[in-house]
């Protein structure tokens, strides 16, 4: 079966491989200590953060399409209007920092450094690969930074050197070297509706792997997933050694694994060092047990 999303402009696991980046996870670490989260508030999106207390902001209205991200630390949002104006929202205002960007499919997301310093956004223009802009927070220094097949729910890797997405028409992942511009298919992955995260140095990344004859969706964020982690050199598929019901998993900046976790009345993160060892378990607010996480604090 042949899925498509969009058009540019308008029981888990068979290796025991470690589930995050060797050479960046410790156990001496910062706990984590909060989540971002967002739900969805008819044509609008809010973005939620809980760290102790819960702050909250608003993006989007009238034809909004869902295409939207926090910043890491969930105090700024970007999201693209109906006139492909990239925006940036935060407690003290909205600002548009481009003009350029690809409209019409909640797929078609930007994309937040680890550092919150600069966002990546597809460029309007053909309905297939599509030129990846990089542009920072603050709308200066506009760089191009290639083509790619994989422009949905583009990810960074925390290096800031290479940006994940699936294909349009759900037809796997690719990976986008910034630096050298250049975009490859990641191995092992023959269907994908979602990309979640990208490990620091790129070799993992967290998908929602979808087998030929599952709805493609319509691109929007989901507020939960089965996550599939794929090993992008040699596509081994990676065990991720967490019991329950797993609604999302995704790295944090230093390579630890933040794995949610179904609950009755409220989820819970599980996080994971490098050779799968738990670390801590964080559980969520009652109020986020059916919003979509965006991101994880510490």
């Amino acid at each position: 079966m042949k899925h498509w999303a969009m058009a540019v402009g308008t029981a888990l696991a068979v290796s025991t491989a470690a589930v995050a980046t060797p050479a960046l996870a410790s156990s001496r670490t910062a706990p984590v200590t909060g989540a971002v989260y967002f739900g969805y508030q008819g044509s609008k999106i809010e973005v939620l953060t809980h760290r102790g207390g819960w702050t909250s902001l608003a993006v989007g209205g009238g034809a909004f399409s869902g295409q939207f991200s926090a910043a890491p630390d969930g105090k700024r949002v970007a999201w693209i209007d109906e006139k492909s104006r990239l925006h940036v929202k935060s407690a003290s205002g909205d600002k548009v920092i481009a003009r350029d960007a690809a409209y019409g499919s909640p797929c078609l997301t930007p994309a937040w450094t680890a550092d919150g310093r600069r966002i990546a956004y597809p460029k309007k223009g053909t309905a297939t690969a599509a030129t990846v802009i990089v542009v920072g927070a603050d709308g200066r220094n506009v760089v191009d930074s290639g083509k790619t097949v994989g422009i949905c729910h583009l990810t960074w890797s925390a290096d800031g050197r290479t940006l994940a997405g699936y294909a349009g028409d759900t037809s796997g992942v690719h990976l986008l070297d910034t630096r050298s511009r250049v975009s490859t298919k990641a191995l092992g992955i023959k269907l994908a509706n979602h990309v979640e995260s990208l490990s620091p140095d790129s070799r993992r990344v967290v998908v929602n792997a979808i087998s030929a004859n599952d709805p493609a969706g319509d691109g929007s964020w989901s507020t939960s997933f089965t996550p599939s982690i794929y090993d992008t050199k040699t596509g081994k598929k990676i065990a991720i050694p967490v019991g329950g019901t797993l609604l999302g998993a995704r790295y944090l900046r230093d390579g630890r694994l933040a794995v949610r976790v179904k609950g009755r009345t409220a989820n819970t993160l599980v996080i994971l060092n490098a050779s799968g060892k738990e670390l801590q378990r964080v559980a969520e607010p009652t109020k986020a047990r059916k919003l979509g996480l965006l991101g994880v604090l510490g």
